[in-house]
């Protein structure tokens, strides 16, 4: 049997907003669906040539605790958390236990310029 996750650290997760933008586009914001407390982990970093830049990149396993599949604070693909400054994109979700009490979400951290 595994060792219950540390869920010390608060964090918010979002949901991405579709707008229109008045030109026939939109523009992405995020609404907040609420907060949950969360063991964040991060992954063997991997740096990779992109064109002429070298780009690094981080996963991270966040585990949180279990919420309904039609629950608003189950976090899901695409969706992302945000602690502070920082911000960690979903890609994907599965449950960590066979019990399902707690899901654990592949993320990687946005960083924005």
């Amino acid at each position: 049997m595994s060792k219950p996750p540390v869920l010390n650290r608060k964090l918010v997760l979002e949901a991405p907003k579709r707008l229109a933008d008045g030109a026939g586009g939109y523009t992405t914001q995020w609404a907040e669906l609420g907060q949950l407390w969360a063991e964040v982990k991060a992954g063997s970093g991997r740096e990779t040539a992109d064109g002429l830049l070298t780009v690094s990149s981080v996963p991270y396993k966040i585990t949180v605790r279990a919420a309904p599949p039609d629950a608003q604070s189950r976090p899901r693909a695409e969706q992302r958390f945000r602690e502070g400054p920082r911000t960690y994109v979903i890609l994907a979700v599965a449950e960590r236990d066979v019990q399902g009490r707690y899901l654990t979400c592949f993320a990687r951290e946005e960083v924005s310029a």
